[in-house]
Parts: structure tokens; C-alpha cells; sequence
């Protein structure tokens, strides 16, 4: 098996939903943004395996991206990390980070400017998420603005990634490349919310929390003890309000990523697919959790397998008509709460401390 084939066969054993959306990409970009979600799903897997100490993840995630940049061996990286992997993690991300080598060889093909494209965005993920990730607890965090920090490493970064990818792919998208970017963090904002907020329950069982304190309370974070479990410290009232608070924001981040989509040219139809496919179930979700704010489970809120199947017919369908795609989201959204977003969402912030975090490496 080369490494283009074995690309094409591991993703859908690390991701379904990309496995199902990456083909909509045209043809001259799907591998290297298969490729790049590749990359990032490395990254993950050192950052959540429960068996690795601080210091190994931190010493695996410097080595991971100078093996992304070409000045380290893929092999001797995926020899050393590969048996320190728990049990828990699953045998298709562990059978991914054996296979380092095969990734690496297809992200070396690229040209320049996608190399440059995908380092930078390894280089600050590996080095932003940890600042989150690794002091995780029941507590949640602190802020609203420390929230935005997170989602930009984890995911903001990531649209970033793409948008940078689509303009050197384009000419057309390249010249509205300035407000895509700053829409792009929006975008994987939102979608990272979403994810939040529909998994909070999931989460709490691995004994962590992504609320920001300040959403739950008038009198902010610091109505919380150091100590204290906000999804068990809050009445029902009280996280139902804290929860239209996210969905208010999460809500106006998602009508961020339709402008996103509606500056994509017509005729990349594929990338269309590619963006509104994700807009369309995050929003079927926030709905589904506006509904039922005092779930206890992911699985009363996720969107139905047919809900999927329409989904993806309608983006089809509507990929190139702005108008049907503005009104089938307003249909959507209509009973979701929406906040403008607060002077303190300030993406040019996040991505300045990032560069400068990336040029330091």
C-alpha cells in the first residue's frame, strides 16, 4: 500500500463525517486537505491519550511538528510514540500514528506554500491546545474570552488552514482572502461550540468542562469556588439561561460561516458542499439543544441520520443559490437565541498571539 492509498484508507476509520465531505473538495485540493486532517488527528492523539504525562505530550508535540516541517524522521517519531499509547486509544488512531511515515511522505509532495500552510497550523495547535487541554477540570473555564482562545487553537487555527489552502488553490477566492480569514475563525468557532455544548455531558463523564463560569452567572466567575462543578452547582433555571447564552453566541458565529460560504464563487461548488454540509448539522444541533436545554445525554439532541440525509440533499440541491441557502438557514435558526458577538470576540488578537507563538518554534 503506497501512501496516497493508505491515506485514502485510514480516514474513514478516523473520521466518518470528513470521510463523507473531503470528496466534495475539487479534485486538485481533496488530498491535501484529507492530508491536513490527518495531520491535526495526530496531534490530537497525543494531546487526549490518558497513559502520556504532561512532559511526554510536550515533548511529542515538538517532535511532531519539526517532523511535519522535514527536520526529524517521521518513523523514528511513530517507533518512539506508538507503544506509549493507552489502551483506550482507539485502533485506528494508534494504526494512524504508526503510519506517521505514509502521512508525512504524502504532505512532502506538496507544494511550498501547502507545506507552509499545513506547519503553521500544526505548530500553533500543538502548541496553543495544551494550555487548555492539560488543566482541564469539572471546573470549566474562566471566560467567555478564554473560550474564544480555545476554540481558535482547536479549531479557529483549523479554519485558518483551509482558507488558506483555498485561496492558493484560487485566484477568485484568494482576493476576498482577508475577510474569509477572519470569518474562517468564526466559522470553526462555531462549530467547536456546538460540539461543546452538544458533548457537555459526554465530557463530564472524562471529567472535564468547556463552559466558560462567566455565561452562568450575573455576578461572573467569581460567584464560583475554586472547586466547584458547575454542571452540578447550578439550578436547572440557572444552566438553561447560561446554555441560551452559548447558543446566542454559538448561533452568531454559524451566521459567520454562512457569509463565509456566500463569498465562496458559485462555481467552486464543491467547496460550497464542503462548508455548508458542516453549517447545515451544527445548526439542526443548536436547534435540537435549544429545544431540550436540560438534556443529559448527547443523544437527545443529536440530529437524526435523516436529518443528515437532508442535509446533505438540500446543500446539493442549493449549493449555488444564495438567497434559498440564506433562507433555509433563517428557517433553521428561527427559534435559536442570537447575540451579536461581544467587542471581546476579537479574532485579529488571537491570530497575532498565535503567529508570534509559531514564529518562535
Amino acid at each position: 500500500m503506497n501512501s496516497l492509498q493508505y491515506q485514502e484508507h485510514i480516514l474513514p476509520g478516523v473520521s466518518r463525517t470528513f470521510a463523507l465531505t473531503i470528496p466534495q473538495l475539487p479534485p486538485r485540493i481533496q488530498v491535501v486537505v484529507a492530508n491536513a486532517y490527518l495531520l491535526c488527528r495526530i496531534a490530537d492523539t497525543i494531546e487526549d491519550d490518558v497513559d502520556l504525562s504532561a512532559e511526554q505530550k510536550t515533548h511529542f508535540h515538538q517532535q511532531f511538528i519539526e517532523v511535519v516541517a522535514g527536520k526529524a524522521p517521521a518513523q523514528t517519531f511513530a517507533q518512539n510514540l506508538t507503544p506509549q499509547l493507552s489502551e483506550q486509544t482507539i485502533p485506528a488512531e494508534k494504526d494512524l500514528v504508526s503510519n506517521t511515515a505514509l502521512v508525512i511522505e504524502v504532505t512532502h509532495s506538496f507544494n511550498r506554500q501547502q507545506q507552509d500552510i499545513l506547519q503553521r497550523c500544526i505548530t500553533v495547535m500543538c502548541q496553543g491546545m495544551p494550555q487548555f487541554v492539560r488543566d482541564a477540570t469539572m471546573r470549566g473555564l474562566g471566560t467567555i474570552e478564554d473560550l474564544n482562545r480555545y476554540c481558535y487553537y482547536v479549531a479557529g487555527v483549523v479554519g485558518e488552514m483551509l482558507t488558506a489552502l483555498f485561496c492558493d488553490y484560487s485566484s477568485k477566492i484568494a482576493h476576498k482572502g482577508e475577510t474569509l480569514k477572519w470569518l474562517a475563525i468564526s466559522f470553526g468557532q462555531g462549530l467547536q461550540m456546538t460540539n461543546i455544548l452538544k458533548d457537555v455531558w459526554d465530557d463530564r463523564k472524562r471529567g472535564v468542562c468547556w463552559l466558560p463560569r462567566d455565561a452562568f452567572s450575573k455576578n461572573g466567575e467569581a460567584s464560583f469556588s475554586h472547586s466547584d462543578d458547575i454542571t452540578q452547582t447550578l439550578s436547572n433555571q440557572e444552566f438553561a439561561d447560561g446554555m441560551r447564552e452559548l447558543l446566542a453566541v454559538a448561533h452568531a458565529h454559524l451566521r459567520n460561516a454562512l457569509s463565509y460560504t456566500l463569498l465562496i464563487p458559485r462555481e467552486e461548488v464543491g467547496i460550497r458542499r464542503f462548508c455548508l454540509r458542516a453549517l447545515g448539522m451544527a445548526i439542526l444541533t443548536l436547534r435540537n439543544i435549544n429545544r431540550n436545554l436540560n438534556f443529559s445525554a448527547k443523544e437527545q439532541v443529536k440530529i437524526s441520520r435523516r436529518t443528515v440525509k437532508a442535509t446533505v440533499l438540500f446543500t446539493n440541491l442549493f449549493a449555488k443559490c444564495d438567497r434559498t441557502l440564506i433562507r433555509l438557514f433563517d428557517m433553521a435558526a428561527k427559534s435559536v437565541p442570537f447575540n451579536s458577538l461581544p467587542v471581546s470576540w476579537e479574532p485579529e488578537t488571537l491570530t497575532q498571539f498565535a503567529n508570534c507563538q509559531s514564529s518562535q518554534s
